[in-house]
């Protein structure tokens, strides 16, 4: 996600780095939703120290912004955890493959019972407008990490886009509080105290965390935005 002077609502979209997923055994061929088309997917979460450095070099490209060497890099070594298969999914998403990504958080969500595999499926979803359905999967991986922000911001941001604002609210002021006021969050929130007209709410992002005045404008641009997809 990115920083709170952030003035992007893609951010939203963004797929968070995760090494928490739920563990289990490597799972055949014909584990996946695309049948042969889809290698074998491991579910282990445990690492060894040559994955490590392979994950650091990952993420090293992904965080200056170079998915596509970055999933060069990934598939240059092979997949041997979930962690590898989480960010091939997220470099897929981010490479606009969405129908491949949608294939890997499918077999994550549905075979490793993943978080990140709901979070991730949610989140394509979304990308490609099916907004019941996203907020179905992040709801999964919600209930599976409750105290992760950027699950409970993107799950919360599904949530303003389908018209449950109280709920949104809810949860995007959770996420607020679990990630300090930092973050896409804080605009998000701000949209959804702007949409159901909570001034109490927006008097504490300025007064207690310092909303500046872009972001509140922004906060109003995007809100605009979600009534008019209404």
């Amino acid at each position: 996600m990115a920083t709170h002077k952030s003035t992007s609502s893609r951010g939203v979209l963004l797929l968070a780095i995760s090494l928490a997923v739920s563990g289990c055994a490597t799972l055949g061929p014909d584990g996946g939703p695309s049948g042969d088309s889809l290698p074998p997917v491991s579910c282990t979460t445990k690492l060894q120290p040559e994955h490590q450095l392979q994950l650091d070099a990952v993420d090293s490209l992904m965080s200056r912004s170079q998915p596509y060497a970055a999933l060069a890099k990934l598939e240059s070594e092979g997949l041997a955890t979930a962690q590898h298969w989480i960010r091939r999914g997220q470099l897929l998403a981010s490479t606009n493959q969405l129908a491949e990504a949608e294939d890997v958080f499918q077999a994550l969500a549905t075979n490793c019972d993943s978080a990140m595999g709901h979070h991730g499926l949610g989140l394509v979803y979304l990308k490609q407008y099916k907004f019941e359905q996203g907020v179905s999967e992040l709801r999964k991986a919600r209930k599976l990490r409750p105290s992760s922000p950027d699950v409970r911001n993107d799950y919360g941001y599904a949530l303003l886009l389908t018209g449950g604002y109280h709920s949104a609210v809810f949860e995007l002021r959770t996420a607020f509080e679990l990630a300090n006021g930092e973050g896409a969050v804080r605009q998000n929130l701000a949209a959804g105290y702007i949409i159901t007209d909570d001034r109490s709410g927006l008097a504490m992002l300025r007064d207690q965390y310092d909303l500046s005045m872009d972001e509140v404008a922004h906060a109003e641009k995007l809100a605009a935005r979600i009534r008019s997809e209404k």
